[in-house]
């Protein structure tokens, strides 16, 4: 969604790179291009103009003036302030200290509460609560029956004892307060620690939709009411946002449909306008795509310095522990690496969601948002296919794989056999470097990472061949090669005199008071 504000902003940022001071006309033609760029990403006036008198009162300021790189100060500065208006810390539901912990969704019809409700009801399982669903929108069309359908997906026992309307020629018959009060009564009878509310929207602000808000806020007495906007919408976001903080006074802002490919700006806008803090963010359509709102790591993906922290919480939670000991294990014992195990890591990393959104988390990602816009995502299910194609003794021992059995594997896989080809020659390559890395000698290719001593893995190795140069004469070089087997077999003696004032000898380890086991290092 931010993906043309990110850029205009980097391009920006560019322009200062080798500067060793900024003038007042650089930081004023980067704030004209920081405010140009927020307003085409649709952020409220309002907002824009207090942020840049923000970032250009602190650019000329001392900390720029002072600072050994400018550059990066002034991406600094942007950088906090765009935390602050994206509401400045991470805000966790309150929950009540006797449950149940009662949360009112509210919003317009369209913005994705009902599907929110069941990507909240998921996340909050996964947190180790036990939250109830309750059907209270009974005026839109099937709202009921989707809301059964995402809590059957996603876990979560939903109260829906009315059925709404199936058609938008039916007029709604059923009490939503009431139903809202019976799902609380439910809650606690059967000690559920959370109620979701699902709430009516309308396509439009009106006094009936915000009456019955308020209707229900009165009768629940919630201790959270999230209004559930749509990211998408634009400036309009900030009227509606006003007009619900009027209506119900809702606590927190949950932003959908950000992984649309609108301008954005609503994001940006609401907290700041509002004064009310963006909780939760839903990236996607499935039950999965939903997330705590971290305003320093949306700050961080705007500025295309990644988000790894995010990243890193999705693979603690996705991995498989297990699998992870197994390859640890493996790697210890320098067993080799098999397509059985290149297979798992493939599995591994599937469950982690979408390699695009995974790749685009990295710092720098912007620069390969072409190459990561046309990745297919069935790559994997095509790599998978090929494994899958292959007998056991195969992926054992991929090397038995000739031309007839290569073309076998394309055909029961349903790909050409250059791609068969292809996959072989890439697992050949990550079986090398695996064995290496088993072995100490670090990842080809990096002379830095070659070993624990850094370069000098590389050093040591072109002494050594130095000190091997043979003699052209045989006969004289099969002497050299017996004296130094001789020389390296050879027992290794403390020398007479040694650096304890003492004989080798004389040299008794105990009278150190070394650890336990430290004697074997001496010779001793």
């Amino acid at each position: 969604m931010f993906n043309s504000l990110s850029d205009r902003l980097t391009a920006t940022f560019k322009n200062l790179r080798g500067k060793g001071r900024l003038s007042e006309a650089d930081v004023d033609a980067t704030v004209r291009e920081i405010r140009r760029a927020l307003l085409d990403a649709d952020v409220a006036v309002p907002v824009v103009r207090a942020f840049t008198s923000k970032v250009r009162e602190r650019a000329l300021g001392s900390e720029v003036n002072e600072a050994l790189n400018p550059a990066q100060q002034i991406v600094k500065i942007v950088n906090e302030e765009l935390v602050a208006i994206l509401g400045g810390e991470t805000r966790r539901i309150n929950l009540a200290k006797n449950p149940p912990t009662v949360i009112m969704l509210a919003g317009l019809q369209g913005a994705g509460k009902t599907t929110l409700a069941g990507k909240l009801s998921k996340w909050l399982k996964g947190q180790g609560h036990s939250p109830l669903l309750v059907a209270a929108d009974l005026q839109r069309p099937n709202a009921v029956k989707q809301l059964q359908v995402n809590g059957e997906r996603a876990g979560v026992p939903v109260f829906a004892p009315h059925p709404g309307v199936s058609s938008e020629f039916e007029s709604a018959t059923g009490d939503p307060v009431a139903v809202a009060m019976a799902g609380l009564a439910e809650a606690k009878s059967k000690l559920y620690d959370v109620v979701i509310v699902d709430t009516a929207g309308r396509l439009g602000i009106d006094a009936e939709l915000m009456k019955q808000a308020a209707d229900i806020r009165a009768a629940v007495n919630p201790d959270e009411v999230l209004f559930v906007i749509d990211a998408m919408i634009g400036q309009d976001a900030v009227n509606t946002a006003q007009a619900f903080n009027e209506g119900v006074n809702f606590t927190g802002v949950v932003l959908t449909k950000l992984d649309g490919d609108a301008r954005g700006g609503a994001a940006l806008s609401v907290a700041s306008v509002t004064g009310k803090p963006v909780m939760f963010a839903s990236t996607g359509e499935s039950l999965d795509d939903f997330e705590l709102f971290h305003p320093d790591r949306m700050a961080s993906r705007i500025l295309d310095m990644g988000d790894v922290l995010t990243l890193i919480e999705q693979a603690e939670k996705n991995w498989d522990k297990g699998e992870a000991e197994r390859m640890a294990q493996k790697f210890a014992d320098q067993e080799d690496f098999t397509l059985d195990d290149f297979l798992a890591q493939m599995q591994q990393i599937r469950k982690m969601g979408s390699m695009k959104k995974m790749l685009m988390m990295m710092p720098g990602a912007a620069n390969m948002r072409q190459q990561l816009e046309n990745f297919d995502e069935r790559e994997i299910d095509r790599v998978e296919a090929i494994v899958r194609s292959m007998t056991k003794h195969e992926r054992l021992a991929p090397k038995i794989i000739n031309g007839s059995r290569r073309a076998r594997i394309a055909k029961g896989s349903g790909v050409h056999v250059s791609e068969v080809n292809g996959l072989l020659e890439r697992f050949g390559q990550a079986q090398k470097m695996m064995k290496k890395m088993a072995q100490g000698g670090g990842i080809p290719g990096m002379p830095g990472m070659s070993g624990p001593g850094g370069f000098s893995g590389a050093r040591k190795g072109k002494q050594g061949a130095k000190k091997k140069a043979k003699s052209g004469n045989p006969a004289k070089a099969a002497a050299e090669l017996k004296a130094a087997q001789e020389k390296a077999n050879a027992p290794k003696q403390l020398p007479t005199g040694a650096a304890f004032g003492a004989g080798a000898e004389d040299f008794d380890p105990s009278s150190l008071n070394l650890p336990k086991g430290f004697d074997k290092f001496l010779g001793k």
